[in-house]
């Protein structure tokens, strides 16, 4: 933005009809007569130096100007041209503020073969004990002991507190933390599971490894008091005993015997009878 200052008297060879010619030619020389639109004002940058501001018709540079620069030699007949460029107006479509590269990269974003540099002075580590070895305990020079992988020994830096605690807000608000839906619903949690790989370091009494292939979080990290339906006690069921097959014999068979019923009439069934056929 142009200062709101008093502008200084401007020079008379650096705004008469002939200069205002000599800016919009220039102006057509870089972008061609059909872009370059009416005289848009100037503006005094100082006592023999001044910006002629031309519409851009170009319907790329939507809201844009040109802008002719024109100074004047005290004593010289004209003024000569500075500098053409194309500035943006107070309506034009400028692009979003530069982000640095580290500032916007996403979890996912890096590929195979990517590289990903860190910082000398990333927070998010401190020095180890590299160079320290060998004042220390033969036990302890081991990388793949747990004391001494903890220390740092074989890495020259470690996770510091500000990326240990960046790591821990992020995972127990993230999926497998104790917030997420699935832990809402879940009728336990990791603490009791038996499908939870306990992790050494700092972090062992806050998260673990599930290693149920069934579960949502099989080899994501989990909050201790996250959980699932796939929980090893959510429901035991008992091994039960086979039923025996069911055998149908489609070729024996067996002779069952009918034996005929006789019905005797009762004698006073009789005599009832042949009272009535007599009435």
């Amino acid at each position: 933005m142009r200062s709101t200052q008093a502008q200084p008297k401007a020079d008379a060879a650096c705004t008469n009809a002939n200069a205002v010619k000599l800016a919009v030619l220039a102006a057509q020389g870089v972008e061609g007569a059909d872009r370059v639109g009416g005289h848009d004002g100037y503006f005094v940058d100082s006592e023999h130096v001044v910006t002629h501001y031309f519409a851009c018709l170009n319907f790329a540079y939507k809201g844009w100007r040109w802008a002719v620069t024109l100074s004047h030699v005290p004593g010289a007949a004209a003024a000569t041209i500075d500098d053409v460029v194309l500035l943006p107006g107070d309506e034009a479509i400028l692009p979003p503020a530069w982000v640095p590269w580290s500032e916007r990269l996403q979890p996912g974003d890096l590929g195979v073969g990517d590289v990903l540099p860190t910082r000398e002075d990333d927070p998010r580590l401190v020095p180890g004990f590299t160079g320290l070895d060998e004042t220390l305990p033969e036990e302890l020079t081991d990388p793949l002991n747990p004391p001494g992988w903890e220390l740092g020994l074989g890495r020259e830096r470690i996770l510091s507190d500000v990326g240990r605690n960046e790591a821990v807000y992020r995972w127990y608000a993230g999926d497998f933390g104790p917030r997420a839906a699935m832990a809402q619903a879940a009728p336990a949690r990791c603490t009791t599971c038996g499908f939870v790989v306990p992790i050494g370091g700092a972090l062992r009494q806050a998260f673990g490894v599930c290693a149920n292939v069934l579960a949502p979080s099989d080899g994501h990290i989990v909050a201790l008091d996250y959980g699932c339906g796939a929980h090893s006690e959510a429901e035991i069921q008992p091994i039960g005993q086979a039923a025996e097959p069911l055998i149908i014999d489609e070729v024996g068979y067996e002779i069952v015997e009918v034996q005929a019923v006789v019905v005797q009439e009762s004698s006073v069934d009789i005599a009832a009878t042949e009272e009535l056929g007599h009435s």
